[in-house]
């Protein structure tokens, strides 16, 4: 399956969003995330991947509130077409449980991401408690989070290497040999990665990359911790040794 830039390409079959409104205006086509609810709550994002078999995701994120799964996850496609085959997959089962599937805005992924980011301490203020009158947090305001020489990827293509990754970072200086790519238990990769630079200054600098693009795919960029990117390259070690 083809993959689609979710900004400015639409995916094949069908008749996609048009770039152009009246007047000639650009419109960038919908933010391609739909929700899930009901999910099983031993749900992975292997199920996921499952439920919409034959659709290409971008990304997955399973909603955690306290640390446990609130049975909700979103989904990103990589186009707006394949958001319109995704809804039509809306009360069929997981398991036992049917699972909605509905649209939902840019905005809510990127808060769900704020609020998990939150819960593993990168946050100084409390994003689930009474939000500061004078900066109330409803999205994810990078350039305020606390930076380390460690920035996180999401959404790469899944056939990235370590190389591409590389490659995307040419123009910085990334520690040698200090570039993740996270693995699902079934030993392929997340779409996400860590990538460790020379200085805070270095990875400051390079989130100038955020939302650019690895092949036909946007990247997002987060900072990260030195434990968060130590957690993942365990579990991807982990899941290779079960293999």
């Amino acid at each position: 399956m083809m993959e689609s830039n979710p900004y400015f390409a639409v995916s094949s079959g069908g008749i996609g969003f048009q770039p152009y409104g009246y007047g000639g205006v650009f419109q960038p086509p919908p933010f391609p995330v739909v929700r899930l609810r009901g999910l099983p709550f031993n749900c992975t994002d292997i199920d996921i991947f499952k439920f919409f078999a034959g659709l290409d995701i971008v990304d997955v994120l399973l909603v955690n509130k306290n640390g446990r799964f609130s049975g909700e996850a979103f989904v990103v496609f990589a186009g707006a077409v394949q958001v319109n085959f995704a809804l039509r997959r809306d009360r069929q089962n997981m398991g036992r449980r049917y699972v909605e599937v509905f649209r939902c805005k840019r905005q809510d992924y990127y808060n769900a991401i704020a609020a998990e980011i939150n819960y593993e301490g990168i946050y100084d203020n409390d994003y689930h408690g009474s939000p500061p009158p004078s900066r109330p947090k409803r999205f994810i305001d990078k350039d305020q989070m606390e930076y380390t020489e460690i920035l996180k990827m999401r959404g790469l293509p899944f056939s990235a290497s370590k190389s591409d990754i590389a490659d995307f970072f040419a123009e910085f200086k990334v520690v040698e040999n200090q570039i993740h790519i996270a693995c699902r238990p079934d030993g392929k990769a997340t779409g996400e990665a860590y990538v460790e630079f020379v200085s805070v200054e270095e990875a400051k600098r390079a989130m100038g990359k955020d939302k650019m693009t690895i092949g036909s795919r946007y990247v997002e960029l987060f900072p990260s911790t030195p434990d968060e990117a130590r957690r993942a390259e365990s579990r991807s070690r982990h899941f290779a040794k079960e293999d």
